[in-house]
């Protein structure tokens, strides 16, 4: 198994992003090809989780568009990634926060960690 991981390390360049885990908000900006046209487009929303290593890990972002929930699961080596902002750091219990799909209103809520650096 370790001369799959040395081909895979090899093949698939992997980008610097900043640390995030689950009940983080972050904004994931990626590359949509329309056409001949590109552009990026941002995706705003909280981590539920991250699952896998290396090449195949993956996380899951959930967002509210209007009143109906959408998620999209990202590969973090994906080449339409361009940036990954954390915007607010969450302070939750578990490494995957599905329960937080059936919250609504002030129980959707997830407390925000604090960090002492001056």
């Amino acid at each position: 198994m370790d001369i799959i991981r040395e081909i895979q390390s090899e093949l698939v360049e992997l980008k610097e992003f900043p640390k995030f885990g689950a009940g983080d908000t972050v904004t994931v900006s990626y590359k949509i090809k329309e056409g001949n046209k590109e552009r990026i487009q941002q995706f705003q929303g909280v981590v539920l989780q991250r699952r896998g290593s290396g090449a195949t890990e993956t996380f899951t972002v959930r967002k509210m568009s209007g009143n109906v929930g959408v998620e999209r699961i990202f590969p973090i080596a994906s080449p339409f990634i361009d940036e990954i902002a954390v915007n607010k750091r969450g302070s939750v219990r578990r490494a995957r926060i599905f329960y937080f799909r059936e919250r609504t209103g002030k129980s959707a809520r997830i407390k925000e960690k604090r960090s002492f650096t001056h």
